[in-house]
């Protein structure tokens, strides 16, 4: 009879350890903060966004995506939903394929995971930070001078460094590369993005719906469609949390990058061209600001008119077709240079981790130390925004402790 020690009460801690009680398996918690699951608890605004019904290696990024591959072919939606349904709760999905406990609390997904884990008498050690690991016939965890020893199996799901203010850092990583394993540099993603545009302060606060590009040095990565929110530091809004993983992992590599945003998207530039004229043509006393500020929030049509200098007063009826296309151009190709992100506080994931080459694909364990297992965010995978990383994070701590259970 194996007995195991989990670092980490988030979303796969709770799911391995489940799994293993199941079997009869004596499982201990340990968990830094005194509360578990703090990430289930906030996300989706307090709703949580358990997962997604249109899952695909492509909703992940990775130095290895055949791991991913592999993972997501043992355990998919339908695995997961099946899991949920088993601790006593039940998934609504909506139109964007976005699931959600039917009761639209996350409170709920942590309320059924600890009754669940109580009737399994696992024991959860809350505060209990590890401060070291060694092994030798077994595995001893330090925490507060006072050991804990005897484990044959540790499973690491202790996160990264995604919102420290949740309890996020790289105890996980530091662990691995004590045990011999590389860990590749870590990154914040899901991320706002910091500009050098001498405009940020004017912009604050904006908000439209368009589409935004991101181009490494000059090569155009990928385009999204959603929300851009305009802040002092820089972008942010869904769209660019979207395709920030990306730019923070081309930051990390000291490449080029740049965004540019498609601020009407649902217009191409000659049928915008005709919008703009006409405007201009039934208003022809009116201010070139005030006709552009009928298509676009004011501020930014202050600030394109800056940019392309010109007079705001200047009458409709005196805009000629250099300055609409010009208009057009950067309406729909406004560019900005990043610089940097804004920072693991203001991240929902963290990139980079365990390199998943020295894991098991099958198994979650270390093919470097015996008894050792990864599950979650602490693995060198990362999804998009929209459940992806839950998702992850359940089956890898899932497919582990199945392996454990079969190999006791």
């Amino acid at each position: 009879m194996k007995k195991i020690a989990i670092i980490g009460a988030g979303a796969a801690g709770l799911t391995a350890a489940t799994i293993l009680a199941r079997n009869n398996i004596e499982v201990d918690i340990f968990e830094q903060n005194a509360k578990n699951a703090k990430k289930i608890l906030v996300s989706g605004n307090g709703h949580c966004n358990i997962t997604n019904k249109n899952i695909d290696t492509a909703n992940y990024i990775s130095d290895n995506p055949q791991f991913i591959e592999q993972t997501l072919k043992q355990f998919g939606f339908h695995e997961l939903e099946k899991f949920m349904h088993s601790i006593g709760l039940l998934l609504f999905s909506k139109d964007d394929g976005k699931c959600y406990p039917l009761s639209y609390e996350a409170k709920s997904v942590l309320s059924a995971f600890e009754e669940t884990l109580s009737n399994l008498d696992v024991k959860i050690f809350n505060d209990h930070k590890i401060d070291s690991i060694i092994k030798d016939e077994s595995f001893t965890l330090t925490c507060k001078e006072k050991s804990y020893g005897g484990y044959d199996v540790l499973i690491i799901a202790s996160g990264l460094k995604a919102a420290p203010q949740l309890g996020g850092n790289d105890d996980g990583v530091k662990f691995a590369h004590s045990f011999g394993h590389t860990v590749l540099e870590l990154y914040p993603s899901l991320v706002g993005l910091h500009s050098d545009s001498v405009y940020n302060d004017m912009l604050s606060g904006v908000k439209i719906s368009g589409e935004v590009s991101v181009y490494v040095d000059k090569f155009k990565e990928k385009s999204i469609k959603g929300d851009i929110l305009f802040t002092a530091y820089g972008v942010s809004g869904l769209a660019v949390l979207d395709i920030s993983q990306i730019a923070s992992k081309a930051l990390l590599n000291h490449q080029n990058v740049e965004i540019s945003l498609n601020l009407i998207s649902q217009f191409n530039p000659q049928s915008l061209s005709s919008q703009i004229v006409n405007l201009c043509k039934t208003v022809p006393q009116n201010s070139f600001l005030s006709v552009l500020s009928g298509i676009i929030p004011s501020k930014l049509a202050t600030v394109i008119l800056k940019e392309m200098n010109i007079d705001p007063k200047v009458q409709a009826l005196h805009v000629n077709t250099k300055m609409i296309k010009g208009i057009i151009n950067k309406l729909q190709n406004y560019r900005v240079k990043i610089i940097d992100t804004h920072g693991y506080k203001h991240a929902e994931v963290c990139g980079g981790g365990v390199d998943t080459y020295e894991v098991d694909a099958k198994s979650f364990e270390s093919k470097k130390v015996k008894g050792l297992y990864f599950a979650g965010e602490v693995l060198d995978v990362i999804g998009e925004r929209g459940g992806y990383n839950f998702q992850f994070a359940f089956a890898s701590g899932y497919l582990c402790a199945q392996h454990i259970t079969k190999s006791k």
